[in-house]
């Protein structure tokens, strides 16, 4: 992941998140991926809460994922995610999970789009997020 405007979220492993071996289990990097992505929406201002009142509300509508290798019990790693594209009603992410030494375990891209919670249908992403988001 290149170096621009990486914003970064530190996990610790717990044993809910590991299978019988002391691995994580794959749906779970899903799970920290999220988390980072709404934390970094936090990070400029952007709660889940303000969103609903404008209307709008980010789903995902495509990952691509690769293992690479397994995270384990007690490890602390870090959730890297990036903004590589804005459109009118979309973003797309890439995410990495990493250790201490920057070794990447798990790798994703992906894609969110804005919908109206309401109805479910495309909306545009809000002008105050699009102006944060896009720096």
């Amino acid at each position: 992941m290149a170096e621009k405007n990486i914003f970064k979220w530190p996990i610790t492993i717990y044993y809910e998140d590991t299978d019988v071996g002391g691995l994580v289990y794959h749906a779970n990097y899903l799970k920290f991926f999220e988390r980072a992505r709404t934390e970094l929406l936090r990070s400029i201002g952007v709660s889940q809460q303000e969103l609903f009142k404008n209307k709008a509300s980010f789903v995902v509508c495509h990952i691509d994922m690769g293992y690479l290798k397994g995270a384990r019990l007690d490890e602390q790693l870090i959730v890297q995610t990036c903004v590589e594209t804005v459109k009118k009603a979309s973003i797309i992410f890439c995410q990495d999970l990493v250790n201490n030494a920057g070794h990447a375990l798990c790798k994703a891209t992906v894609k969110v789009a804005c919908v109206n919670p309401e109805t479910m249908k495309p909306t545009a992403i809000p002008q105050f997020i699009m102006s944060e988001i896009s720096k």
